[in-house]
Formats: structure tokens, C-alpha cells, sequence
């Protein structure tokens, strides 16, 4: 039988014990965050008449993210990651902030620490028989749609097999294997000579994909790169590029794909003089445009904990 306990005052009175609200010390804009969303879920449980054995259940699947590692990959499959993008989104608009590359979001396999080049950096470190060869170039603008000199740009992306170095269940990938960095010059370019990434699936036996299956949703990304752009005169640029043609496109389980983020994929040749694996390989041109710092402030930076190793 189903009852209401949420308006009560012995449950108005736990939230507020439970968190401190009303108490000293602590972290005030913790305890408010803390007590909505403890508030948030007592009354789900009963507008939902969730049983003990459910919410057991639910905290057994919470130590089993914790022992996965997998909550960072839970928030892109969640859409939690995209609900921060489409908020900052409205950030912008209402700062009347227009233009530039879209964002969209980090994921959780970026690596700080890869070796900064010169312009152009070579990043298949590894040999990989099933990718071909694969350049990635453009210009990164400022908002003035300037060549912006000295802006560092971050790439990263899988293997043929769906894997991030550092995070390779196999331990076949070297340390930023198909990571890398580069500074642009005086004329804004940037160029990333590397293999072809394929989609990665959610590991099978992990958190994330657990709840997926309950939801009966998959747990699989179309083929893509990240990028990460900085620059001291324009605002942080995070975002990524799907490969044109992959059938996953529209169907990402983490929600990244933007319509401006799916450049043409041509075929050239002369990679034999670039150092490629073969002389004819595909090509991407993807230009990044960033946007302008809000009163001299960028308030694209995202604090999070992100993995770090020195090259």
C-alpha cells in the first residue's frame, strides 16, 4: 500500500538534520545542493512507492559504478554531460555570445600531459594494421575571424578497436598513442597526422552498461575526436568531430553528435612524404572558431578530475 511521509514534518526535520542546513560549519552551498537532491529522491520514493529492496538495489549499483570507475562515462550516458551543454549553451545566448565552433561534450578518457608540438604533431605511435592513414588540419579564428597564433590544440581518440591509450583493457597501446598536442603559428594552423578511430562500445560487463540494459538502450558511440582548444585571448573551446558515414552518427549513446560536428572525409594522396603508413590516406579539415572571454573572464574552464601523466 502506497503512503505519503514526504510533507511531514519528522521528514522535513531529518533533510534538515541529515544535511546541517541549519548548523554551522560545513560548506553552505554544499548542504544547499546536498539537501535538494537528498529532498529530491525522499520524494521520489514516494511519489514512486519505491520499495527497500529498490533502493538497496539502487545502492549496491552505486558501489558497483564506484568499483567500475564508470561514472564519468555514466554522466555522458546519462545525458547529464549534454544537459550541461545545452545549459551553457543558453549561457551564451543570453550573454549574446554568438558564433563559433558548437561545443560539445569532454567524455572520460582525456589524458593531460601530451608532448606540445609545433604546428604539426605525428600521433600514431603505434602500428595498427586495420586503420589507415588518417590527416586532421585546420585553422583555429578568433572571434574577430583571425588567425589566432600560439592557441594550443588538443586531440585524442581510439585505436581500431575502440580503445583510448591509458585506458586499453589489452595494454597494447603506449603512453598518448593517438593523443597529442600542437601550438599554432602566426597563422593559426594546426595538423594531426594519425590513424582512423573507430566507435567504442561501453565496456559489457560495467556499471554503465547495466543500467543501459535495464533501459534497453546500447552503449555505443559512432567514430569521432576530441579536441580541446586554449588560447589567453578567447574562451576554452571543448568539442569533437564524428566521422562522416558511420551508421552511429545519430543513434551516439552520449548524445555528442551537432550537425556542424560532421566534416567531410576526402581521400588524397602523398602521404608516403608525410610519414604516413601508406601514400594514399583520408583527410579531414575541421576549423575551430573560438569565442570571446565574458568581461575578460573564460568561463568555458570545467574543473573536473581528469587523469594526468607526465610524457
Amino acid at each position: 500500500m502506497s503512503v505519503k511521509v514526504f510533507d511531514t514534518k519528522e521528514v522535513r526535520d531529518l533533510l534538515k538534520a541529515a544535511t546541517n542546513l541549519d548548523g554551522k560549519g560545513g560548506n553552505a552551498r554544499s548542504k544547499e545542493i546536498v539537501h535538494r537532491l537528498l529532498s529530491d529522491l525522499f520524494k521520489a520514493i514516494d511519489d514512486l512507492d519505491i520499495t527497500p529492496d529498490e533502493v538497496w538495489a539502487g545502492v549496491n549499483y552505486l558501489n558497483k559504478l564506484g568499483q567500475d570507475g564508470e561514472a564519468a562515462l555514466l554522466a555522458a550516458g546519462s545525458g547529464l554531460e549534454k544537459y550541461l551543454d545545452i545549459r551553457l549553451d543558453a549561457v551564451d545566448k543570453a550573454e549574446g555570445i554568438e558564433g563559433g565552433t558548437p561545443r560539445t561534450i569532454e567524455g572520460p578518457l582525456y589524458v593531460a600531459g601530451a608532448p606540445v608540438h609545433d604546428g604539426v604533431s605525428k600521433i600514431d605511435i603505434n602500428p595498427d594494421e586495420d586503420a589507415g592513414p588518417l590527416v586532421i588540419h585546420g585553422t583555429v579564428t578568433g572571434p574577430d575571424g583571425k588567425p589566432v597564433a600560439g592557441a594550443v590544440v588538443e586531440c585524442w581518440h581510439a585505436n581500431s578497436k575502440g580503445f583510448y591509450s591509458h585506458f586499453d583493457p589489452t595494454g597494447a597501446q603506449s603512453d598518448f598513442n593517438l593523443r597529442g598536442a600542437v601550438k599554432t603559428g602566426t597563422d593559426g594552423k594546426y595538423e594531426f597526422r594519425t590513424l582512423m578511430p573507430v566507435g567504442y562500445g561501453c565496456p559489457p560487463q560495467g556499471a554503465t552498461q547495466q543500467l543501459l540494459n535495464v533501459l534497453g538502450r546500447h552503449g555505443n558511440r559512432p567514430a569521432h575526436v576530441h579536441f580541446f582548444v586554449s588560447s589567453d585571448s578567447a574562451r576554452k573551446l571543448t568539442t569533437q568531430f564524428n566521422i562522416e558515414g558511420d551508421p552511429l552518427i545519430w543513434d551516439d549513446f552520449a548524445y555528442a553528435t551537432r550537425e556542424e560536428l560532421i566534416p567531410p572525409v576526402t581521400e588524397k594522396k602523398g602521404g608516403t612524404a608525410l610519414g604516413l603508413k601508406a601514400d594514399t590516406y583520408k583527410d579531414i579539415e575541421f576549423n575551430l572558431t573560438l569565442t570571446p572571454l565574458v568581461k575578460g573572464k573564460d568561463n568555458q574552464v570545467v574543473h573536473r578530475l581528469r587523469a594526468e601523466v607526465v610524457a
